[in-house]
């Protein structure tokens, strides 16, 4: 008997205490996706469009981005955001990260270019409920809220292939990817297995042409390639190294493979990664 109301009682506390953390979740506490296989059939996901956008955190009363900095958004903007925590995505449109992430970080915003953003929200930060049940108060309560908010569309698969299906069309779009969340999930801070990105990635080769000293306990090891493409698109790797390779890193005029997940506009990869030395000459 005494196992039974202790256990009990563990589980009531175990609701409050997530209530209380759900509750009172700030930008310090936000939800971050991982990049694995799904753990569970893909039936039970909720699967959305990856955007290019920023990060947007809205905490009831005002913007932020993922590193906490409070944004210059016009007031108009905001007009008919809940009172409540909202966790999206500021979004001009694909293909156009550049134009907001120039834009977010403007201290005098611009009205007009403003007008060209919307804040595509995924989540629901304040609530308890499972992520399915988050969706659709979402879409009930802030459908009509604003002009500047969209609740971004959540979609079912009941195969892989199917999820293969809308993946390649949203790239051919010009798309960065998709999310998978899990219908049961709960709102979690910081990595959350249930919450997966899926992102084409591609090989490339280039040949190195300069290196850049590390910083900090990089100091006086490798920092960063400079790298060329045949193209002659110049770029850095900085990402991808073990200690030893940084210590002993691959000579100017030598080819290495690098993986990227598609290009900016400028044409350079995107989160570029150093993977191996092709081959020196």
């Amino acid at each position: 008997m005494f196992c039974i109301q202790t256990c009990r009682l563990a589980r009531i506390w175990a609701i409050i205490y997530l209530y209380i953390a759900t509750a009172y979740a700030g930008v310090s506490d936000i939800q971050l996706a991982v990049e694995q296989r799904a753990q569970a059939p893909i039936g039970e996901y909720l699967v959305s469009e990856k955007l290019d956008g920023v990060r947007g955190y809205w905490d009831g009363t005002h913007l932020f981005t993922r590193s906490g900095r409070q944004l210059s958004a016009p007031r108009w903007f905001t007009q008919g955001f809940p009172d409540y925590a909202l966790d999206g995505e500021l979004w001009m449109g694909r293909g156009r990260f550049e134009q907001i992430s120039s834009l977010i970080r403007r201290k005098d915003p611009d009205p007009e270019l403003w007008r060209g953003v919307r804040f595509m929200v995924f989540d629901l930060p304040s609530h308890s409920q499972k992520f399915s049940e988050r969706y659709k108060i979402a879409k009930k309560e802030l459908s009509e809220a604003s002009r500047y908010l969209t609740v971004i569309e959540q979609k079912r698969f009941d195969n892989v292939k199917a999820l293969d299906h809308w993946f390649n069309q949203v790239i051919e779009q010009g798309g960065e990817g998709l999310m998978l969340h899990h219908h049961a999930s709960l709102y979690l801070s910081g990595r959350n297995t249930d919450v997966i990105k899926l992102k084409p990635m591609y090989d490339a080769e280039a040949r190195v042409v300069a290196h850049q000293e590390g910083q900090g306990k990089y100091k006086g090891m490798l920092g960063a390639l400079v790298v060329e493409t045949p193209d002659g698109v110049r770029f850095k790797l900085g990402t991808g190294f073990t200690d030893r390779e940084r210590r002993e890193p691959p000579r100017v005029g030598a080819i290495v493979t690098y993986r990227y997940s598609g290009l900016t506009q400028k044409g350079t990869p995107r989160f570029a990664s150093f993977l191996r030395v092709r081959f020196k000459e």
